[in-house]
């Protein structure tokens, strides 16, 4: 059996990282934990490469290097993975991130996000590069929604992918505007990768989120506005719809009062309304969808009308007539409120006759102790007297 060029490229890459690891243990005088860990890299990878799941990949691999490293003792290895597992489960900031891939499921499997692209698909029709654009597109909003890339990337490459191709688009602007949307999971907020990184690092995740919006909108912006220069530079990466794949299958109730892809829609359901062509039709389903019609323009004006109460809505003033100031309202000499102190009762000299300060009597200055005749020279000493022989040396 001939094996692909593929195949043959895998098993010689992984042929050489073990013929590197096993050098690398050969060649060295004495194993490390160095050593040790740059094997455990490498058999990582090798493992990942074969096809085996990355999450028991990485456990098995720790629990196999754990165990080795503590000189083949199973009970410490089991000890440590209970406590790391007790402790990833006792953590408030890491509860969030299983939600949040349960809300991504939800949005998947609720088929939400083929009826958005098919949505912005067809929104987008006229735009260079729509396909591309409704991808990227697609790919911010679901991004919001799961925060990881595996998720948006497997699904984005089996809806957008075939679609795209269908369309001539090229391989290279094809499969760049669905990696380059899928890796927004990781930026734009709610984001696991960012969870992970604040419960790691001790920050908090509300800073990070609020630091890592922008600039993910800001990348998204910057992908759409490049495909969208390349699709008018190069038609050829990014041809144009044709009327055919631009149309919108109609519901068979407005096919009969007569509308049509080409009609506008808004004077079409007047005339439906008001005239004799709608028969067959119920009033009923005419004002639904004229609702439907409505709908954007009645968001608009609701939002406008919200945002101008709310900027030209004037301040409170307080009412401040009941306030009453403190002793305004009492008679004079009343008990109540604030007032000066009787002039007869302020400040005064002490009288000079029983409390007053005086001076002190002059006869009880500070004096010498008792007993004491001054300061005298201490015995022995006849005062400083110059050394023998400094008169002869004079």
């Amino acid at each position: 059996m001939k094996l692909r060029k593929e195949l043959w490229f895998g098993f010689s890459l992984m042929a050489i990282i073990i013929a590197g690891a096993v050098a690398m243990l050969l060649g060295a005088e004495r194993v490390t934990n160095g050593h040790i860990g740059l094997l455990m890299l490498s058999l990582v990878v090798v493992a990942i490469m074969l096809g085996f799941p990355t999450a028991f990949t990485l456990m098995g691999m720790g629990m196999l290097f754990t165990w080795l490293a503590y000189d083949r003792d199973t009970g410490r290895t089991l000890d440590l993975m209970v406590q790391s597992a007790y402790k990833v489960m006792a953590n408030d900031v890491l509860i969030s991130i299983p939600l949040f891939v349960f809300m991504g499921y939800l949005v998947e499997r609720a088929n939400l996000i083929e009826k958005l692209f098919k949505s912005l698909h067809l929104a987008l029709a006229r735009l260079p590069g729509s396909l591309a654009v409704a991808t990227l597109v697609t790919c911010t909003l679901f991004a919001t929604a799961t925060g990881i890339v595996g998720a948006v990337v497997t699904l984005m490459g089996l809806l957008a992918l075939p679609a795209m191709l269908r369309a001539g688009y090229s391989v290279s602007l094809s499969a760049g505007a669905i990696t380059a949307g899928g890796c927004l999971g990781i930026l734009i907020p709610p984001s696991v990768l960012l969870i992970v990184y604040g419960a790691t690092a001790g920050v908090s995740v509300v800073q990070l989120y609020a630091g890592a919006f922008f600039p993910g909108l800001m990348l998204a912006g910057l992908y759409i506005l490049y495909t969208i220069l390349v699709a008018k530079l190069k038609p050829t990466m990014a041809p144009p719809l044709s009327a055919e794949e631009r149309a919108v299958a109609l519901p068979a109730p407005l096919l009969q009062v007569g509308a049509a892809p080409q009609r506008l829609a808004v004077p079409g359901l007047l005339t439906a309304i008001k005239g004799q062509r709608n028969h067959g039709v119920p009033l009923g389903y005419l004002f639904k969808q004229s609702l439907v019609v409505f709908l954007p323009a009645l968001v608009f004006a609701a939002a406008a009308l919200l945002s101008h109460d709310l900027v030209t809505r004037p301040a409170a003033v307080e009412d401040s007539s009941g306030l009453v100031e403190i002793g305004a309202d009492a008679p004079a000499g009343s008990p109540g409120g604030l007032a000066e102190p009787p002039a007869d009762g302020g400040l005064a000299e002490p009288p000079a006759d029983n409390g007053g300060l005086r001076e002190p009597p002059s006869d009880g200055g500070l004096q010498e102790p008792s007993g004491s005749s001054g300061l005298a020279e201490p015995p022995g000493s006849g005062g400083v007297q110059e050394p023998p022989g400094a008169a002869a040396a004079a």
